[in-house]
């Protein structure tokens, strides 16, 4: 860290950002994991990365870049070299009369911003940009070697085929998969057998898009491969298979969750990419809005009590509950879970895996789990009436519940628990807080361009009540798009938001559960007590240009 932990704590003070207790806290932390006390403090959501950030920059009197919010233009960028931006984690995001303009993770670093002058013949403007923006700012480097996927497999094959006799080089194929998954932000990679080929896709962004296609003869071979690094069966070739892989890829630890089953073609494999970039995130990160955010945060520092997550398969519902534990996970609470499958390892935390072969269900995981003492226990899905009965309980003799249910809002989840036989004075005194959401593509901020779209057309998109309460009279509104690039794959998107509403239970809403009232009588009573639904919560973020009405339309019409 460019500052000393002295240094930072003396920013705080000066700031009365963070409590005397919450600093004794964080340094506590630090001491017991062996990081910084910035990383501590940031892990801990005690004060956002860039907020952090920003402080640092003025105590340096350097000034602060926000990367995640500039638009970096490929053309400066490799103004450095790939091989120098890396080794001395420095970015060139822009170029004007005044030079050229540099983050720099450490801008104390004269040396590096001196030889760069004199390097490209031009002067320098450093700014500070946190560790962690940097680090996401190099991947740009990266995406444009997706061009050159298909000339890597082509020539691992044409070499293979031009030696007599020799193997091909299926554990560099296997690798290179992976590693430009990995560098792409894929979440999933799918490798499908056809006549005309074995397909290999990834999921960038929950999109999936065709990567190449493998010759056939080699696609026995990649299943193998991967069957080997899973521990799976290589002689079972007619039922389905699921392993775990743990790789190290670019100096970062990968979990791989492992899917094959039999398909007319073959074997299909789903392989889960799990990286530590992707449990980096904090409930801010996620798209709380600073209201939301203040009601989760209420709901999640009460010792007792259950937050219920809720939407689709795929909605994020997951990375949120694993986004409050990390803020929850410290050396003296004991946190257990039990999930189907356990998608995250976080440290320090007791996660147990549903097996119904050996009967071990999320509710007879549950009873064992309430037998070790815990204080905060995380059920990965609510989907029967026994486990919806045993975690409302726990939840009830003081424990702190975290769970999730699949319904469209959050409203709805009163009546669903109700369907699951709960009586409800349960649900009315121990739901704290029940977040419903989905995840928008976010706009590509290298080539996003604004247009004015009338407000007539936006009504016809997202309905007329929400979006005249937010435009008021106004004929037109400025919305914003991706043009589409190289580095986005001419999609202009690039990384996913989550949009939300979160249902605090309040006096009101209890009694109307207590009376047994209708979702949508609920809906209507929050609302008018400051809910702020998905589609409110789209539109703002429309407002501001993180996404756009069609992504907003997509996931809140479904």
């Amino acid at each position: 860290m460019i500052v000393s932990n002295e240094e930072l704590v003396k920013i705080l003070q000066e700031n009365q950002l963070v409590s005397e207790d919450e600093l004794k806290e964080a340094e506590v932390f630090a001491g017991q994991e062996k990081i910084s006390l910035y990383e501590a403090l940031v892990h801990q959501g005690l004060i956002s990365d860039e907020q952090l950030g920003r402080l640092v920059a003025d105590f340096l009197k350097v000034p602060f870049v926000s990367l995640s919010k500039t638009s970096i233009n490929p053309e400066f960028l490799r103004i450095i070299p790939e091989v120098v931006a890396k080794k001395q984690q420095v970015i060139a995001f822009n170029k004007d009369p005044l030079g050229l303009h540099l983050a720099m993770a450490d801008p104390s670093n004269v040396e590096v911003s001196e030889f760069i002058k004199k390097k490209v013949g031009l002067p320098v403007v450093v700014y500070l940009a946190t560790e962690r923006e940097v680090k996401n700012a190099l991947n740009l480097y990266t995406k444009n070697i997706v061009e050159a996927f298909d000339e890597i497999i082509a020539k691992s094959v044409a070499d293979a085929k031009g030696l007599a006799g020799a193997e091909p080089p299926i554990i560099k194929i296997v690798e290179t998969i992976i590693s430009y998954a990995y560098q792409n932000k894929a979440s999933d990679v799918h490798i499908e057998p056809f006549e005309e080929g074995a397909l290999v896709r990834f999921r960038i962004d929950g999109i999936l898009h065709d990567i190449i296609k493998l010759p056939l003869e080699l696609h026995p071979r990649v299943v193998a491969r991967i069957k080997v690094l899973g521990k799976l069966r290589i002689d079972e070739h007619l039922s389905a298979q699921d392993g775990k892989i743990r790789l190290l890829v670019d100096k970062e630890n990968l979990d791989i969750r492992v899917s094959i089953v039999p398909v007319t073609g073959g074997e299909k494999i789903v392989l889960r990419l799990l990286s530590e970039r992707s449990r980096q995130f904090s409930l801010e990160d996620l798209g709380f809005s600073s209201e939301d955010f203040r009601k989760l945060k209420e709901a999640y520092e009460k010792p007792y009590g259950m937050i219920l997550a809720t939407g689709p398969t795929g909605s994020g519902k997951t990375t949120t509950m694993y986004s409050i534990l990390k803020l929850l996970n410290k050396r003296d609470v004991n946190i257990m879970t039990i999930e189907d499958p356990v998608e995250y390892d976080l440290e320090g935390v007791n996660q147990i895996q549903v097996n119904p072969k050996t009967n071990l269900t999320f509710a007879a995981g549950l009873r064992s789990i309430l037998r070790q003492d815990p204080n905060i226990i995380l059920v990965g899905e609510i989907r029967d009436q026994e486990t919806a009965g045993i975690a409302i309980n726990a939840a009830m003799t003081g424990h702190l519940v975290l769970s999730t249910l699949h319904t469209n809002d959050a409203a709805t989840s009163i009546p669903r628990l109700m369907d699951m036989n709960i009586e409800p004075f349960l649900i009315a005194s121990t739901v704290n807080v029940i977040i419903a959401q989905r995840l928008v593509r976010k706009i590509h901020s290298v080539c996003r361009v604004s247009e004015e779209l009338p407000v007539q057309d936006l009504k016809k998109l997202l309905g007329g009540e929400v979006v005249k309460k937010a435009v008021g009279e106004a004929e037109k509104i400025r919305v914003y798009r991706g043009k589409g690039c190289k580095v986005c794959h001419e999609t202009g998107y690039e990384g996913r938001v989550g949009i939300f509403e979160v249902l605090l239970i309040d006096e009101e809403v209890r009694e109307a559960i207590l009376e047994r009232k209708d979702a949508e009588t609920i809906q209507k009573l929050a609302i008018k007590n400051g809910l702020a639904t998905m589609m409110k919560d789209g539109l703002e973020k429309i407002k501001q240009g993180v996404t756009t009405v069609e992504e907003v339309a997509r996931v809140t019409k479904e």
